[in-house]
């Protein structure tokens, strides 16, 4: 959807100072970013309606070859159930990965005249490392994405719902989560941006009523 010079456009920019926030996760090799492999990644951007509320695409994603000499956690890969050199995994290396990812953001951004990407996560200082530690290794110039900056959905949940594990806090807010699906880069992304979706969203119902109560 092309959303140059509209109010949708505009609104995005003013509500988050210029960023568009992309929901991103990695499943890894480990926790160590610098020399764990990165095995997969998703990342979800998200459109706003005419009304401010936000909504979720469809994810974007690459499995990821280790890179050379990365290291493979066995615990790690027993929690994902990864097997990294399964062929039919159809992995692309870190390169041809991490430029799908920010070529679809970059996107996104000129849609909405953004200047610059925000990471929204789970934990979201683990897979902005991970994405950090994978751009240095292939020297990427374009990263889209803030180098420190981030919205973390663990903390928003924990204000809205009590709740600061991903499950929990999706089914606090209402939403479907299936514990067998989880730590699949796509599933936890897209449920991560619904938990953010509707955090953003209950926010914004409550500035619209308030704003209605106005004399």
């Amino acid at each position: 959807m092309d959303v140059h010079n509209n109010s949708m456009a505009n609104r995005m920019v003013e509500r988050f100072r210029g960023f568009l926030p992309v929901v991103v996760d990695v499943e890894t090799g480990g926790f160590d970013a610098e020399h764990d492999a990165l095995l997969e990644i998703a990342a979800v951007t998200l459109d706003m309606d005419p009304d401010g509320f936000l909504h979720p695409q469809p994810a974007i994603s690459a499995h990821v070859e280790p890179f050379p000499g990365a290291n493979l956690d066995p615990r790690a890969l027993e929690v994902t159930g990864i097997d990294p050199y399964n062929p039919l995994r159809g992995a692309m290396n870190e390169r041809m990965a991490m430029e799908r990812i920010f070529q679809a953001v970059r996107q996104v951004m000129r849609e909405y005249g953004c200047q610059r990407a925000i990471l929204v996560g789970h934990n979201a200082a683990f897979d902005l490392g991970f994405v950090n530690a994978a751009v240095r290794r292939i020297a990427h110039k374009r990263n889209p994405f803030h180098p420190f900056s981030c919205f973390d959905t663990a903390t928003l949940g924990g204000l809205a719902y009590g709740q600061t594990v991903l499950s929990k806090a999706a089914q606090a807010a209402g939403l479907e989560f299936d514990t067998r699906e989880a730590h699949s880069a796509v599933y936890d992304a897209e449920r991560t941006a619904e938990l953010f979706c509707g955090i953003v969203n209950r926010w914004r119902q409550l500035e619209t009523r308030e704003h209605a109560a106005t004399p």
